[in-house]
């Protein structure tokens, strides 16, 4: 083996390390994130269909609700895709357990 190709492997392994590290680091953020969002995923799943939502959505349909009122958790699939997100990312983590 050259020096030449011992250098290239050397320099190869080093963006390697580099491109893991950094993933790495973003995913551990991103997880410490979703962590924390877990008991909001839990009162928006408890939410989402409820007694208390549908009455909710009926007042904004009737336009009982303030104007300036933000309503994205009255929309069908706001909780919904956010909730579905949620799963989906839980199986994708649970492909990487060893």
């Amino acid at each position: 083996m050259s020096d030449k190709e011992q250098i290239a492997r050397i320099q190869l392994m080093e963006q390697h390390l580099n491109t893991a590290k950094e993933a790495v680091n973003a995913l551990n953020e991103a997880l410490d994130k979703f962590e924390t969002a877990q008991q909001s995923l839990s009162a928006l799943n408890e939410y989402y269909g409820s007694a208390e939502w549908r009455k909710d959505l009926a007042d904004d349909e009737k336009g009982l609700l303030p104007q300036n009122l933000k309503r994205g958790v009255l929309s069908e699939d706001g909780i919904w895709d956010v909730l579905e997100l949620s799963s989906e990312v839980k199986k994708r983590m649970n492909q990487y357990q060893s």
